[in-house]
Order: structure tokens, then C-alpha cells, then sequence
């Protein structure tokens, strides 16, 4: 029962997932469909740029320049959006594993639990049956049980008594370890908090930049701002060359 139960929670949790996977992945598929586009369109203004270049007036040129770097700085907007649904898809799936893993652990220690109680049980069954048995001997001899008797009563007893006391404690310790698991340490970090990638993320346009990403929060940020953006290490690193 406690297998089935736990099997059909998670089957229940697993019910939304194959339709946002599916839908991230259009959405992927969609940005790369228009930066292949615009990387055409790019080629062909380039092309036309480079034939014409020598007849057009100056303004002319600055304004098709300007077309060009305006198609560039889109594609990149379509390479970074692909970058986040790809970040997201990844913690989708893995929200669903580390639950797994937190199921099986409370699993396995309910059924320590179950199989302490039922040793519990049966031992205290022995128990009292032994001492019945022992009592009804002394019955028929015409006496009561002796102070040894007695005192090894108590003893199982108490036995009976410390193995019920063990899965509560047992139990609680190993969902307590399971939900407070560690990051996977093969997995890479980013950011100033050397953290795993989580939630909304933007790369830094310095392309020596030693991190790279960094979480919104980390950063002061709330969407993504127009225009290139840099870390605050590299900020700090082109004033202080600019001085």
C-alpha cells in the first residue's frame, strides 16, 4: 500500500511535465528558426553593404551599419532567451529528481519503521506468551513464579520497550538528511554566491569575463536590461582602465 501510495503522488506530480518540456522545446526551436533567419538576412545586408559601400553617401552608410549591428544585437537577444529556457527546462526536470529522491528516502524509512515494529511486536508476543507459560507451570506445581523469573520479565520488557522508542527518531533523521540534501559537486557553479544555475540568469557581455553568469537577484536586477550589461567586477575593471 505505502508503495502505491507513494508511486501514484508522484505519477500525479509527473502529469504536467512531458507538456512543459514539449513547450520549452518549441520555444527553442522557434529562437533558433529566427536567428538562422536573421543570420541570412545579416549575410545578404553585409553582402550589399560591401558592393555599394564605395557609391553611398556617409549617412547612407552609418544608417546600414546601424542595420547591421541592430540584426546582431537581436540574434543575441535569441541566443540569450534560448539560454534561459534551456536553464529552466533543466531545473524542471530536476525539481522532479530531487523529489524522487526525497520519496524514496521516506520510503525506505517508513518501511524501517514497519519492520522495527513488527520485530517489536512479535518479540513482545514471545514474551508474554513464555511468561503465561511459565506461570502455568508454576500453577501446577503448586507455586508462583521466583524473583528471577520476575526480574527477566521485566527485562524484556524494557527490550520491548527500546525497540518501539527507535523508528520515530530513525525515520525523521533520514527524511531530514534526504530533504537537506548537498548539491550535486560535479555540477558547475556561477555567480558572485558560487551557486548552481537557478531561475532568471544574464551573462555578462565582457567574453573574458571569469563567471559569466549571474543570477538576477545576485545582481540587483529584476528583467533583463536593454543593451550590453557587465558584472560588477568587469564594470569596475573598464573604469578603472578608462582612467
Amino acid at each position: 500500500m505505502a508503495t502505491a501510495m507513494y508511486l501514484e503522488q508522484y505519477l500525479d506530480s509527473l502529469e504536467t511535465l512531458p507538456f512543459e518540456l514539449q513547450r520549452n522545446f518549441q520555444l527553442m526551436r522557434q529562437l533558433d528558426q529566427r536567428s538562422e533567419d536573421l543570420k541570412v538576412d545579416i549575410d545578404e545586408m553585409t553582402e550589399s553593404y560591401v558592393s555599394e559601400a564605395k557609391s553611398l553617401p556617409p549617412n547612407d552608410r552609418v544608417k546600414k551599419i546601424k542595420k547591421i549591428q541592430e540584426s546582431y544585437a537581436k540574434c543575441r537577444e535569441f541566443a540569450d532567451d534560448k539560454v534561459q529556457l534551456a536553464m529552466q527546462t533543466y531545473e524542471m526536470v530536476d525539481k522532479h529528481i530531487r523529489r524522487l529522491d526525497s520519496d524514496l528516502a521516506r520510503f525506505e524509512a517508513d518501511l524501517k519503521e514497519k519492520s522495527i515494529q513488527d520485530a517489536a511486536g512479535t518479540s513482545k508476543v514471545e514474551s508474554e506468551t513464555t511468561l503465561n507459560d511459565k506461570r502455568g507451570r508454576g500453577r501446577k506445581k503448586g507455586r508462583v513464579a521466583s524473583d528471577d523469573e520476575s526480574k527477566s520479565s521485566k527485562k524484556k520488557q524494557k527490550t520491548v520497550e527500546s525497540l518501539l522508542s527507535v523508528p520515530l527518531s530513525s525515520a525523521y533523521q533520514s527524511c531530514t538528511d534526504v530533504l537537506d540534501m548537498p548539491v550535486d559537486p560535479n555540477e558547475p557553479t556561477y555567480c558572485l554566491c558560487h551557486q548552481v544555475s537557478y531561475g532568471e540568469m544574464i551573462g555578462c557581455d565582457n567574453q573574458d569575463c571569469p563567471i559569466e553568469w549571474f543570477h538576477f537577484g545576485c545582481v540587483n536586477l529584476t528583467s533583463k536590461p536593454k543593451g550590453k550589461w557587465y558584472c560588477p567586477k568587469c564594470r569596475e575593471d573598464r573604469d578603472r582602465k578608462k582612467k
